[in-house]
């Protein structure tokens, strides 16, 4: 074989694609990329979506249950089954008139934020399983209270004492009264907000302080509890949630809750039963509420989730959002139990 024709055999197994065949496998490889950024893109969203949503509505269930549990827990006062068999004996004058103290005002406590604008409510009462009053009873009304001990309670707990003829609200003032089992409830201990006692001024002692009676052994102690909800906006995040506050500051509870409506079960025929629901501004008398429908409106946390800004009604109106965020509404209707035994 001549120099010439290996020289020429070697040209054609070294030759390459033309440009016409480059420029056609681009253009099928740009196709087949379009088509993969596009399914990549499509399920991107669809998962974004699919987390929001879910997001949405785990955190509307969480917050209606809080909501749910408090609400049938409110107006508990252990045997004593109604608010005005109540005595408050906290100091108004040292912070006992805050809403946290202030028991006297009842177990249910609604606020209308006003037109479509977050309601707020405040819920009262006892909880626990209670401790019975143990001898030697009295024997006077300011005596300190016996219970057994080893039984968790601790200096300036506020307790509620209880019969099925009444019950006092009181702070306790000694150093140990889980460990000791002795429950003193003196006035000017230094405690906030402290005992008063207006309505015994003849108590033996600078600091007595006097029970509305002596308690016997069909008396229980409760701890007490006081909580709010209320609709407010993260300082960190910017983000609007659900708080609750037990005595120590609001703490979220829930992010994205945007709204809180709360309509108010009046029982005017004491038949258990609702007649009519209406707003707290509304209400005639509110130790008749038995029961209360709760509605939120709950927001994804991302934005852009939606093509384009939703539309949905709540609280009776049909509202655009204003971003293009995700959202749900969330509807119940709870009982407060402790009002229809």
């Amino acid at each position: 074989m001549s120099i010439s024709m290996s020289q020429n055999k070697c040209k054609r197994l070294q030759g390459g694609f033309t440009l016409v065949e480059l420029m056609v496998a681009m253009l099928i490889s740009l196709l087949l990329m379009g088509g993969v950024i596009q399914v990549f893109s499509s399920s991107s969203k669809s998962y974004r979506n699919h987390e929001g949503l879910s997001r949405i509505q785990e955190n509307g269930r969480f917050a209606m249950e809080f909501l749910s549990r408090d609400i049938r827990m409110a107006d508990f006062w252990g045997c004593a089954n109604n608010v005005s068999k109540v005595t408050n004996n906290l100091d108004p004058l040292n912070g006992g008139a805050n809403w946290q103290y202030d028991f006297g005002s009842g177990g249910v406590i609604g606020v209308d934020g006003g037109g479509n604008a977050p309601d707020s409510i405040i819920m009262r009462g006892a909880v626990g399983s209670g401790l019975g009053v143990q001898p030697p009873f009295g024997p006077q009304a300011s005596s300190n209270l016996k219970v057994l001990p080893n039984n968790g309670l601790s200096q300036g707990d506020i307790i509620i004492v209880s019969d099925c003829t009444a019950a006092d609200i009181v702070q306790l003032t000694n150093a140990n009264p889980g460990g000791t089992g002795t429950l003193v409830h003196n006035t000017g201990s230094g405690e906030t907000p402290g005992n008063f006692n207006s309505s015994n001024p003849g108590c033996p002692g600078a600091n007595a302080h006097c029970l509305s009676k002596v308690y016997g052994d069909d008396a229980q102690i409760f701890s007490s509890r006081s909580v709010t909800y209320t609709i407010a906006t993260n300082a960190t995040t910017g983000q609007p949630g659900l708080y609750r506050d037990t005595g120590t500051g609001p703490q979220e509870l829930v992010d994205g809750v945007t709204n809180l409506q709360i309509l108010y079960g009046e029982d005017t025929d004491a038949d258990g039963t609702a007649n009519y629901y209406v707003p707290a501004t509304s209400v005639a008398d509110m130790e008749n509420v038995v029961s209360l429908k709760i509605s939120l409106l709950v927001q994804s946390y991302e934005d852009n989730l939606a093509d384009t800004p939703m539309t949905y009604t709540y609280n009776g109106a049909t509202t655009t959002a204003g971003d293009n965020r995700l959202y749900q509404v969330f509807n119940s209707t709870v009982t407060v139990r402790n009002r229809v035994q």
